[in-house]
């Protein structure tokens, strides 16, 4: 890179480097979120230099992926001949290392410490500074790996950074070091008035944020939704800065709204019960399906609905998470008669007839772009507040739809209060005397006509019942 490109840019620099294959392409792509570099087993896949920016705690910075470096020679100054391709791509790679503000040194976990990742320490000490170099430790994929990671300390770069570039485990920990480290120029010059107006425009996009979980059994085509939804109308990808946690998570605008994907791993009954990386992934499934506002349940479509499938949504009910059905891999389905099929799905799950079922194909793209529309309505109405006024209005009316049914005893309970105590999720509240009982059934019915008046699609709805104390013998009514 000409020094006067990097003068006009001002991003500070970070290079990923290391010995061919350890998986810098991989990690590439997991920080920028993009599919940009390619990648293989192949050592030497990467020729060209990559090059990405990165947004991460409001600050950004360019990203090189180098050519993975297979001749040591060429990280000394005097190089070789630039005859060759392979001897200019690593030629280009020594060059983009000594203008870097930080490199990560990228090492294997898998295959360990070897003579070559020894050679190269010693020649980038030559060529950066020791402050300005992690030493990054890769294909930590399970808490178990990490047992090896204590053998790289040899290399004399001090604590090494455990990550799975491949399932983004320890990454947002990375970025967090990298930004503590770099130095960046508006730090020192940025007036206080736009500090807090870049610090406000973060928290506002974060708090408009709507988090959408897909969530399923294993093998019925979560990741392929999430990728036919990020491929099938590019135009919803944000050219603007993102965040990257983990590479399953990826924000995208769409028509003005930032949405936050959430792939997660596949939760099985057989699953739950096993130990390592599964059952963690299981845990990191309903720890995701718990921050997030909208789940995509997925159900392949093509097969019988299961008891897995029930207790999962059993499961996404209790959290109090509104979710769309997406009846995944309707292609294979050859009579393809929607009215079937939804009485077939509500019939078996009749507890969840409030969700609206998206039929769809991941494999084609069919119906795609419906869900992301369903997703944004059920948020905003997630978020409904209604008066007092709106619901005592309300009240009136439904009871001379169908007078209150009283449950135990003899006496007709009488609605006294009607409020919403909570929104996002939705909660109501109605007191009853404190010796009447309404049957579980008329709030069902309270249940249904909020739906029709005010929608709550696809959200869980609570509804409370609550007694009137009683004050000196009497009712406080």
């Amino acid at each position: 890179m000409p020094e006067t490109e990097k003068k006009e840019n001002q991003l500070p620099l970070v290079v990923i480097f290391g010995r061919a294959n350890v998986g810098k392409s991989t990690l590439f792509n997991c920080l920028t979120e993009k599919r940009q570099a390619l990648i293989s087993n192949i050592a030497g896949t990467t020729r060209d230099s990559n090059l990405g920016q990165v947004f991460w705690l409001g600050r950004h910075l360019e990203l090189v992926d180098t050519g993975g470096i297979i001749d040591l020679k060429h990280l000394s100054k005097k190089g070789s001949s630039a005859d060759k391709i392979d001897d200019q791509v690593q030629r280009q790679a020594s060059q983009y290392l000594r203008k870097a503000d930080l490199v990560i040194f990228l090492v294997d976990n898998k295959t360990g410490l070897l003579p070559q990742d020894k050679e190269m320490a010693l020649l980038i000490k030559k060529n950066v500074k020791a402050d300005k170099i992690l030493l990054t430790v890769n294909k930590v994929d399970a808490p178990r790996d990490r047992l090896k990671i204590s053998e790289f300390y040899k290399l004399s770069f001090g604590e090494p950074y455990p990550i799975s570039a491949a399932n983004g485990s320890g990454t947002g920990d990375l970025l967090d070091i990298i930004i503590e480290k770099l130095k960046f120029a508006d730090e020192e010059t940025e007036d206080i008035g736009e500090k807090e107006n870049r610090e406000l425009e973060i928290k506002t996009a974060e708090k408009n944020l709507i988090k959408i979980c897909i969530i399923g059994k294993p093998n019925v085509g979560k990741s392929s939704l999430l990728n036919s939804i990020l491929g099938y109308e590019r135009v919803i990808v944000s050219p603007l800065p993102h965040t990257t946690r983990e590479p399953q998570h990826t924000k995208i605008i769409y028509k003005g709204r930032p949405i936050l994907l959430i792939d997660t791993a596949g939760i099985s009954k057989k699953g739950a019960k096993t130990k390592g990386l599964e059952k963690f992934g299981i845990a990191k499934s309903l720890n995701a399906l718990s921050k997030s506002d909208v789940a995509l349940m997925t159900l392949d479509i093509s097969e019988e609905i299961t008891h897995q499938d029930a207790k999962l949504i059993e499961e996404i009910v209790e959290a109090q998470k509104s979710f769309i059905f997406v009846a995944n891999k309707w292609d294979k389905v050859e009579t393809r008669d929607t009215k079937k099929y939804t009485d077939y799905l509500y019939g078996k799950l009749p507890f969840a007839r409030f969700a609206p079922i998206q039929f769809t194909s991941a494999k084609t793209g069919e119906k795609i772009k419906k869900i992301l529309d369903l997703a944004l309505q059920i948020a905003e109405e997630r978020k409904l507040q209604l008066s007092d006024s709106q619901l005592s209005h309300f009240l009136s009316r439904i009871v001379k739809i169908h007078r209150p049914a009283k449950g135990k005893g003899v006496r007709h309970p009488k609605i006294r209060e009607f409020t919403q105590t909570q929104a996002n999720p939705p909660k109501f509240e109605m007191k009853i005397g404190a010796k009447e009982d309404l049957h579980f059934s008329y709030l069902r019915f309270i249940e249904n006509r909020l739906r029709e008046t005010y929608g709550f699609l696809g959200t869980p709805l609570s509804v409370i019942v609550a007694k009137k104390k009683r004050v000196h013998g009497q009712h406080s009514d």
